[in-house]
This record gives C-alpha cells, sequence and structure tokens, in this order.
C-alpha cells in the first residue's frame, strides 16, 4: 500500500516577494516584478530586462562564511528552506535523520560564480591562459551541481535519500516529484523538496538572446511577459528559490502538524524530438497530466484549476493549451488556467517549485491567481487564461504543468486533504 503524502510547510525566495505572505500579495494583487536589469550592466544584449530578487542574505539569517561559500542560488534556497521547515513546526533535530530526505532541483547551478572566477582568472587572451592562484578556494562547489542538495541536507541534517535535479525548466516540478516518491514510497518519512536558480548573468541571458527566446520589450519591462496574449514575443527571466515540506501524513498528523494539502500525482515524460522545439499536438505533456491523474486516482473533471507553464514564448502556450485541452478534454474550458510567469518572470529550474507553492497557496486562501498583461487572445489559445485580475473559485485539486528545454514535460497535483 502506498503511503500519502502531505505539504506541512513551504518557503520562498520570489522576485516582489520573500516569504510565502508577500509572495501570495503579489500574485493575488497581479502586480509584476520584472524591471530592468541591476545584477550587471546589460548593455549589448537584446533583451535587458528581468525579475530580480531583492534579496540580502544577511536579513534573512545567512552569516558571512554562509555567503562566502554559498553561490546566490544556494543561498535562496536555505532561506526558502528555513522558511518551510520553521512554517511545518517539525523539530528535525528530534526525528530520525535516515529518514529526513532532501530533493532539489537547478537548471544552470553556480553558473554565475563559474562566469565571475572564469573573468577573475583569465588575462583575456588564450582560451586556457589563466592564473590559477586567483581561483576562489570554494570554486568547486559551484562547479558541483550536488553542492545544491547537500547544502540543504547538511543545514537540516539530512541522512536520508539526497538528490539534486536537473532536467531544465522541469528541474522545480521534477525535484518536488521525485521526493514525493521517496515518500511515498516508504524511502523517507520526511523530505525537504524544492528548487532554485540564479541565472540573471551576462552569460545565461546571452545563451536565451541568441536564440531570441526572451523578450526584447526592454522600454516596458513591467508588461513584457505576456503569456497566451496574440502580442507575446518570449520570457523573461527571472531568478529565485521555493521549498516544500513533504511529510507522510500520518506522521504529520501524529505530531498535530497543519497540513496544507496533499500531493497526490506526478508524471514525467520526454519529447525525444528536439532540444528547444515542442510537437504541435502536445501529446507528450497530455500523457504526464493523464498518467498525474490516474496516480492522483482523478477523474479530469475534479481538476479546478491549471498553473500553466506559460512563459510567454509562442510555440510553448499554443503547445501547452493543445495538451491541456487532449488531457481534459471539453473540461478544459471550463477551467481557469493561469501563468504566474507574467509576475516573476521565468527562473528557469526554480519556477516549477515556485508554482506549486504558488498552488499549495491558491488552495489554502481558495483563489486563484491571474494571468497579468493579458490583453489580445491569441486565437489559438482559446482557454479561460483569467486575465489580469484574481479570482475567488472553490478548489479542491489544482494541476500544475512544466515543460522545459530537451523536451522534459511533468506534471504535479496537489488536492485538499481529504479522510
Amino acid at each position: 500500500m502506498t503511503r500519502r503524502v502531505a505539504v506541512t510547510g513551504i518557503g520562498i525566495v520570489a522576485p516582489g516577494g520573500i516569504g510565502a505572505r508577500a509572495f501570495w500579495d503579489l500574485l493575488s494583487s497581479g502586480r509584476t516584478a520584472t524591471r530592468g536589469i541591476t545584477l550587471f550592466d546589460p548593455v549589448g544584449l537584446r533583451s535587458r530586462i528581468a525579475a530580480e530578487c531583492d534579496f540580502d542574505p544577511a536579513a534573512y539569517g545567512l552569516d558571512a562564511e554562509q555567503v562566502e561559500r554559498a553561490d546566490r542560488y544556494i543561498q535562496f534556497a536555505l532561506v526558502a528552506g528555513d522558511e518551510a521547515v520553521r512554517d511545518s513546526g517539525l523539530d528535525l533535530a528530534a526525528e530520525n535523520s535516515w529518514r529526513v530526505g532532501v530533493s532539489l532541483g537547478s537548471a544552470v547551478g553556480g553558473t554565475t560564480r563559474l562566469e565571475h572566477d572564469y573573468v577573475l582568472v583569465s588575462h583575456g587572451g588564450q582560451r586556457w591562459d589563466v592564473d590559477h592562484e586567483r581561483a576562489d578556494t570554494q570554486l568547486h562547489r559551484a562547479f558541483s551541481p550536488s553542492t545544491l542538495a547537500s547544502a540543504m541536507a547538511e543545514r537540516f541534517g539530512a541522512q536520508g535519500p539526497v538528490q539534486t535535479v536537473s532536467t531544465g525548466c522541469t528541474s522545480g516540478l521534477d525535484a518536488v516529484g521525485y521526493a514525493f516518491h521517496t515518500v511515498e514510497e516508504g524511502r523517507a518519512d520526511i523530505c525537504i523538496a524544492g528548487a532554485s536558480d540564479s541565472p540573471i548573468s551576462p552569460i545565461t541571458m546571452a545563451c536565451f538572446d541568441a536564440i531570441k527566446a526572451t523578450s526584447p520589450n526592454n522600454d516596458d519591462p513591467a508588461h513584457a511577459s505576456r503569456p497566451f496574449d496574440n502580442n507575446r514575443d518570449g520570457f523573461v527571466m527571472g531568478e529565485g528559490g521555493a521549498v516544500l515540506v513533504l511529510e507522510e501524513l500520518e506522521h504529520a498528523r501524529a505530531r498535530g502538524a497543519h497540513v496544507y494539502c496533499e500531493l497526490s500525482g506526478y508524471a514525467t515524460y520526454g519529447n525525444a524530438y528536439h532540444m528547444t522545439g515542442l510537437t504541435s499536438e502536445g501529446l507528450e505533456m497530455a500523457r504526464a497530466i493523464e498518467v498525474a491523474l490516474d496516480h492522483s486516482r482523478l477523474d479530469p473533471t475534479a481538476i479546478d484549476y491549471v498553473n500553466a507553464h506559460g512563459s510567454g514564448t509562442r510555440q510553448n502556450d499554443r503547445h501547452e493549451t493543445a495538451a491541456v485541452k487532449r488531457a481534459l478534454g471539453q473540461h478544459a474550458y471550463d477551467t481557469p488556467m493561469s501563468s504566474i510567469k507574467s509576475m516573476v518572470g521565468h527562473s528557469l529550474g526554480a519556477i516549477g517549485a515556485i508554482e506549486v507553492v504558488a498552488c499549495v497557496l491558491a488552495l489554502a486562501e481558495q483563489a486563484v491567481p491571474p494571468t497579468a498583461n493579458y490583453e489580445i487572445p491569441d486565437p489559438e489559445c482559446d482557454l479561460d487564461y483569467v486575465p489580469r485580475v484574481a479570482r475567488e473559485r472553490r478548489l479542491n485539486s489544482v494541476l500544475s504543468v512544466g515543460s522545459g528545454f530537451g523536451g522534459f514535460q511533468s506534471a504535479v497535483i496537489l488536492t485538499r486533504s481529504r479522510e
């Protein structure tokens, strides 16, 4: 018999809102956190806008040594993790550490520090003409993707299954999904799950500039992210981190924990098609949704809200619309579907976990966040995208979907806890 998995804690560092309450206030108001880039001088880039976090690590409990050792994306995760564990009410020191796991995702990891140190040690001439003695003694932490999960495990003394997941833009969803399986299958009683990324750097921005995936709407950054709108012209880069505490339901009940909801289904598939391209029919995402529904023992008509990937690229939004219609059938037309990337940008591997936290809060608040900046319908995107204004709605089951470069397609389902 599989075990039921509860969400008992959430924490978040997001553009425009650090902490769950500030984050929900941003989403529910329909405000956007997209602005001109300040983390570096973006001169020469096609897209010079992003959704940055107003983040001072010292203000959130990280000491100088932790800041020195941890890249920005790890700092986000540690702060979000602290909030999530505190919110859960767990005393991890009193738990069996072998039964506490960690599952965290990141798409680009320590790219920011690697890029900084490459410039620092390079003489600016030949590729291998470097001054090795100037390299940071902590540089190996940026080089190794596993640093993210190991840093979280060290912080909370977790000695159970520990993993870093990197599946592009579905990393956050997949890390939460793998944590779900870890608890459901009995390999841990508690799993600290989520994702973090800090991709607002010259090299990462240049990568997406090169394929024209990011919006060039530099004169109006607040309205640049326009998922599903007919005038959309690419996504806006973001950053941030989100962490959830997943816990076996009876373990949570035994200690009198507040249960936000249950994570009841997860699935992921690939399209074996193209690094950045998507099939027009949305078959792979539809398959992920269908299998997640089956995992949850839910009929498609049980879904009350779809938290869209909704990146704001023409290809993705049409592909996703087709997938949701294929998986939910006629019910898709009666189901609100919105993209919070319109407000907090696209933080690559982190966004899936950020969106799961948004779903947890939507269930808690019984409200659907809007798609900001949606003005002009695209005839090929013909669902209810909750334009600009949040909507009160009775929610029992919500679906969050993600699509990532490399053909990754993932779906997670959360439900209000039932007896």
